[in-house]
């Protein structure tokens, strides 16, 4: 009976390293999509994956549209899972050992124009009870900038219309407060009569529901947002885009970077520092654009 090698890489992250369930659940998406690249594009497994294997892997990851942070994370798992099986006899050389990721991959974060978001909001058909939960999901996701994790978590109890917050629990069980704006609450309050419909007579403490009553998953998420984001033309939009957008947009129009840095939940300001260069090059932009001499 063959060993199931990634199975004992993620039991090993749990029982050794006591990572969280949602960290070897990312650790797992991110093997199982290498390993089917390796299949296809191969005809291996993982451990028989060479350097330049993974080096075309994670080239093919940026051909696609994945971001610089999603491929320095594939690389981080794979490197963790050959140090493993090295450590259990599996293989005697590391392929990912002076495997760096070019640093030209690295890109600006991707994000919407006001007018490219305002088109994306007005894609849900709001005459259907689905379309007003999914205007409602948009509109919170772009008023807040929380990530997808964040905002399937969100319940009931953690919006506050009156006073136009959301208190949203982070990375590392961190608790903020993220400011709600009009447009977000007014969908909000929309939709909480057609999530009372789908439960009926039962209770549910998620905000954002589907329409059998049950919280929504981060895939489904993912889902909802790339469905509208292909509806209007925009190409391949995910959430995080839209946290991106929520970002770009305050500091464009005056936002201070450590308020930006504690609405998106950093820890640290040099993570939130990206967004200035995407704004100054915005702005390099609009003077090459608009200024006669330049």
């Amino acid at each position: 009976m063959s060993r199931d090698l990634v199975r004992e890489f993620l039991t090993s992250l749990r029982v050794e390293r006591g990572l969280s369930a949602n960290t070897i659940e990312a650790y797992r998406r991110d093997l199982e999509q290498a390993a089917a690249w390796a299949g296809r594009k191969r005809g291996k497994d993982l451990p028989s994956l060479s350097r330049e294997d993974i080096r075309d892997f994670l080239r093919e990851l940026k051909e696609r549209g994945y971001d610089a942070k999603s491929i320095a994370r594939s690389m981080t798992v794979l490197r963790n899972f050959f140090k493993f099986l090295i450590i259990d006899g599996v293989l005697k050389s590391d392929p990912t050992a002076g495997l760096d990721t070019p640093r030209a991959w690295q890109t600006l974060p991707k994000f919407l124009t006001i007018e490219e978001i305002n088109l994306l909001l007005e894609q849900p058909d709001v005459t259907r009870d689905i379309g007003v939960r999914d205007r409602a999901i948009l509109e919170v996701l772009y008023a807040t900038g929380l990530r997808a994790s964040e905002l399937v978590a969100l319940k009931l109890t953690d919006v506050d219309v009156d006073r136009g917050i959301v208190i949203c629990l982070g990375k590392g069980s961190k608790e903020r407060l993220v400011p709600l704006g009009r447009s977000a609450i007014e969908w909000i309050l929309r939709y909480l009569p057609v999530r009372q419909r789908w439960l009926g007579q039962r209770t549910s403490a998620w905000l954002f529901i589907s329409p059998r009553g049950r919280a929504l998953t981060r895939q489904a998420l993912w889902k909802i947002v790339a469905r509208y984001g292909r509806a209007a033309g925009l190409g391949r939009v995910m959430p995080h885009m839209l946290r991106h957008t929520f970002a770009t947009h305050l500091l464009e129009h005056g936002a201070d970077l450590r308020s930006v840095q504690m609405m998106l939940g950093h820890a640290d300001l040099s993570t939130t520092q990206v967004y200035t260069y995407v704004t100054n090059e915005r702005l390099r932009q609009i003077y090459d654009r608009c200024h006669p001499r330049a």
